[in-house]
Parts: C-alpha cells; structure tokens; sequence
C-alpha cells in the first residue's frame, strides 16, 4: 500500500456497523486498527465490549485493547498520546492506520485537542460545598470574580456546578480557567478522512441494538460479569464498569432485578448511550454514511483516494 494514504477516522452510534466497515477496509489496504473505545481497553470486558475476537485480531493487527485492568482508569488525554504514537509508528511500516470506535470525547481529544486542566478532587471538592453550604452559592460566585473574573462574568451566580469547577481548578492549579484553555494539547495533523456512520431510520438503529444485545447474552455476557463480580476487588463506581450492559447486569446479579428485567435495561442504557454519541456526533465534520448502503464501501474508498496527500 502506499503510505500516501492517510489515516481513516471511522465513527458512528454502537451497533452502526463500524467494525464490518472497518474490516472490509484492511481486506483492500495493509492496515492496523486503533480501537477508540474506553471500554475495549481493559481486559476481561470483552463480550459487552463488542470486542473483536482472536481470529480477527490475527488477521488484522488491532492496539488499545486489552492493555489495562478494570481497576485501572483511562483518559482522553492518554488516548490521544497513545493514539498520535501509535498512528506515527503505523504509517513508518508503510501501513493505514484505521482509528475505530464510538468514544466521540476520545475522538475529540485527538483533533481538537485537550486543556490540562486538573483532575477533580473530591477533599477540594467537598471543602467547597462546605463553604458553599454556609456562606451561599452567590458569595461563592463573588470569590470566583476576584480570583478568576473573565470565567464569572460567563456564569451565573446559582450555577453551583460550574461555579465549584472553577473555584476547583484556582485552588489546585493557581491558573484560571482560560489560562488553562489557551493551551492545548497536540492534535492529529491534517490529512485525515473522518467517516461517520450514520442510519437515516433511528428504528433501524434500536432494531440492530437489541439484537446485538440479544447475541451477546446468548454469547455470555452475564457469565462474564459474573466473573468480574467474582473477583471480590471491583465495583461499579470504576470507569470500565460504568460500560453500558454492564452495570445492569451486575445489579441482577445482587438480585436486584430478574433476568428479563437486567435485559430490557441493558437495551434501554444502549439506546440512551446511542442517543448521547448522535448527540455529539451532529458537530463532527465528517464524511457522512448510512450503514445499510449497499455501496457503502466503494463511497468510502473513492473518499479515501480523494484524500490522498
């Protein structure tokens, strides 16, 4: 292949079809495959992950999967470093990277760039609600316009959750938010094609969700959250388990609801996670798909050849 070909960006909801799509690619180019899913990176989630299995990842090389326990945490940040890297050592073999997935912040992380903004900190975070709960959210709003005034001007006085942020980000950092914001981090340089994956016919998509669910009980997924519920150390306050399925799962294990219940659930947080990517997606600048096409594959190789640098 030549390395003239830029990276392909394929996006879309759950359950649009990027995997097929991405997998008829590396048929026609000498790919590898970056998975941009904050689930897909932690071992032991792979059935409620969609994760490819063995066979396909022998046969086209994937990365970011299985490279954390479900103990540990993962951000956009170290995506997009992990990502630029990768992409960097993909294209010196004179190979495609295919960045695939449906995490939309990770893929904004790697255009757009990220502020460094510091991490929350609940004893900070706790310390301002305390003060809050005394002396009022509106003098919490005045502290703000000393300390940072260009963010306050922009908040209300009874916006406590922004209002608490920014208080936040002063006292651990010393630097107010737009200090923050003018400096971003490194971004993926242009050419790049962005595909977007996206049914015209929401129904269709609903329809495709429930049967992946479906095909994923009938592959274990409940066994699979019962292992990692079996394992004694994780709970559903970390990252990874906050994975849609997942946590649906895990509470009918705790008998908290039956089968059908955790079921219909799972397919419901699906749907609702599907909207929350549609959502983000209408302000991405991409090349737009329908999944069901029947020439879905020749539109995106005549874009790609197109986008040749």
């Amino acid at each position: 292949m030549s390395p003239s070909l830029p990276p392909v960006l394929i996006m879309g909801a759950t359950a649009s079809g990027k995997t097929g799509l991405s997998l008829a690619l590396a048929e026609r180019y000498d790919c590898e495959i970056i998975s941009v899913d904050s689930a897909q990176v932690y071992r032991g989630m792979d059935i409620g992950s969609a994760k490819p299995d063995l066979e396909t990842r022998a046969r086209v090389p994937h990365h970011l999967i299985d490279i954390l326990d479900p103990l540990q945490a993962y951000s956009a940040a170290r995506f997009a470093r992990d990502a630029l890297r990768l992409i960097a050592e993909i294209r010196a073999r004179g190979r495609m990277p295919l960045l695939v997935g449906g995490t939309m912040l990770y893929f904004r992380a790697l255009t757009r760039g990220l502020s460094d903004l510091p991490t929350a900190d609940p004893a900070m975070r706790a310390q301002l609600e305390a003060e809050a709960l005394g002396v009022g959210w509106p003098a919490m709003h005045a502290r703000l316009r000393e300390l940072d005034p260009d963010t306050a001007a922009r908040l209300h006085p009874n916006d406590q959750q922004r209002v608490q942020r920014a208080l936040e980000v002063v006292a651990l950092s010393g630097r107010t938010m737009g200090e923050h914001f003018a400096t971003r981090s490194e971004v993926l340089a242009p050419p790049y094609l962005s595909v977007l994956l996206e049914s015209p016919d929401r129904a269709r998509l609903h329809q495709r969700i429930e049967q992946r669910f479906g095909q994923m009980m009938d592959a274990g997924f409940l066994d699979e959250v019962r292992r990692l519920r079996d394992r004694g150390d994780l709970h559903l306050e970390l990252p990874s388990l906050r994975a849609v399925g997942y946590r649906q799962l895990w509470l009918h294990l705790e008998g908290q609801s039956t089968y059908s219940e955790a079921v219909a659930q799972g397919i419901a947080a699906t749907r609702q996670f599907a909207k929350r990517q549609l959502t983000w997606l209408r302000n991405e600048t991409a090349d737009r798909y329908d999944p069901d096409d029947p020439r879905l594959l020749d539109k995106v190789l005549h874009q790609m050849l197109a986008c040749r640098c």
